[in-house]
């Protein structure tokens, strides 16, 4: 792969992660300014299921780790572990692997936005539930989605796409190089006896 289809690719995550960004704050500001904190009833979207209820989230992604000192250790931890994935992949990775990792620096720097802004806490507002059997799964954000589909993605690749394998024509031009570079050692053998 060429290094100016790698830059290119690196414009398209980096616009990935402006979008992610602009969507999750703005969604953010809406229920900010719409909705009332911890209200008795959440405003539904898809029927008594799926609702929006406005929750400050102490905690990391689906409030876990809430009012933990560790939560700063692990995030940070994150944060290296992903730059260092990506500067992998900086100028040789695949438009695929660019946009998936994207998706994570996207809503992880959503999340840490509210963080600075906001003193700590995350606006979390969507609440996904079945009533009839009593279950009730965290409340999250949209910078929550985009980190969870983000890392489901890179461990599928991870997984079944083979991390750090080469594409079919980076093998072959492989082949041919050291194919070549053979012939020659073979070349020198044969003069030198």
């Amino acid at each position: 792969m060429s290094a100016k289809r790698a830059r290119l690719y690196d414009v398209f995550a980096l616009l990935t992660v402006m979008i992610i960004i602009a969507l999750d704050q703005w969604t953010k500001s809406l229920v900010i300014g719409n909705l009332s904190i911890g209200s008795e009833v959440p405003f539904p979207l898809v029927g008594h299921n799926l609702v929006l209820e406005y929750t400050r989230n102490n905690g990391a992604a689906f409030s876990i780790f809430q009012g933990s000192v560790v939560l700063a250790l692990l995030i940070g931890i994150a944060i290296i572990v992903v730059a260092t994935l990506y500067l992998r992949i900086l100028n040789s990775g695949s438009l695929l692997f660019k946009l998936v990792f994207g998706l994570i620096i996207g809503g992880a720097f959503g999340n840490l936005i509210d963080r600075l802004v906001r003193g700590g806490y995350v606006v979390d507002f969507v609440s996904f539930r079945i009533p009839e059997i009593g279950y009730k799964f965290a409340i999250f954000n949209v910078a929550d989605t985009f980190i969870s589909v983000g890392v489901f993605l890179l461990l599928v690749i991870v997984l079944f796409g083979g991390w750090g394998h080469k594409s079919t024509s980076a093998r072959e031009a492989d082949t041919v190089s050291n194919s070549s570079a053979m012939a020659q050692q073979e070349n020198m053998s044969e003069k030198q006896a």
